[in-house]
Order: C-alpha cells, then sequence, then structure tokens
C-alpha cells in the first residue's frame, strides 16, 4: 500500500520558516511528479508548489519567492521550504503524487502562523 507521511509542521511566529517533508512508501518516487497543496479553514484545497519527474518547479504567485520545493529521489522524499511565513500560510499542509492518472495523498500537516 503507498504511503505518503508528511512531517515538520508546527506553530511558528510570522516571518519565520519551516521545512515540510513527505516521504513516500512503495511507489516508484523517481517518476512521479510530486505536489504540496494546502487547505485553510473554511477553504477549498489549493495547489501550493509542484515539482516534475525532471526537477522543474512551479508555484502558486502567493508563495512566489518565499517557498522552495524540492526533492531527493535517493531518500524518496519531497521538501518544502517556507521562509517568510505569514498568518494567511495558516493551513493543513498535504502532498500528492502524480503519475498519469494516478494520484496519491498525505494526510497532511498543520501549519499555524501566528504570534
Amino acid at each position: 500500500q503507498v504511503q505518503l507521511v508528511e512531517s515538520g509542521g508546527g506553530l511558528v511566529q510570522p516571518g519565520g520558516s519551516l521545512r515540510l517533508s513527505c516521504a513516500a512508501s512503495r511507489i516508484n518516487f523517481n517518476i512521479y511528479t510530486m505536489a504540496w497543496y494546502r487547505q485553510a479553514p473554511s477553504k477549498q484545497r489549493e495547489l501550493v508548489a509542484v515539482i516534475t519527474s525532471l526537477g522543474t518547479t512551479n508555484y502558486a504567485d502567493s508563495v512566489q519567492g518565499r517557498f522552495t520545493i524540492s526533492r531527493d529521489n535517493a531518500k524518496n522524499t519531497v521538501y518544502l521550504q517556507m521562509n517568510s511565513l505569514k498568518p494567511e500560510d495558516t493551513a493543513v499542509y498535504y502532498c500528492k503524487a502524480n503519475f498519469a492518472s494516478v494520484g496519491y495523498w498525505g494526510q497532511g500537516t498543520q501549519v499555524t502562523v501566528s504570534s
């Protein structure tokens, strides 16, 4: 059974940083496009950042220049480095693995930005 396990969330003050990790198991990680989504209370889930199997990245306008997505294929892990965090970044963050029509979600990790 495929597993995606996120970690690294928590409480941080505005302007602070966090690094999220998503460890994948039981998939051929190298061929999957990996993405981070987030869902704030009473809002729809939104795409934050994506990295293809070739390492091409793309970001939502709201996080461009503050967040960096990366992957380590040797560790089957995708990361999201989040800097200059704002209260509006508060959400549950999910990672997703995509290949063709197949997709898998992690269980999510809470990020709270508050003073």
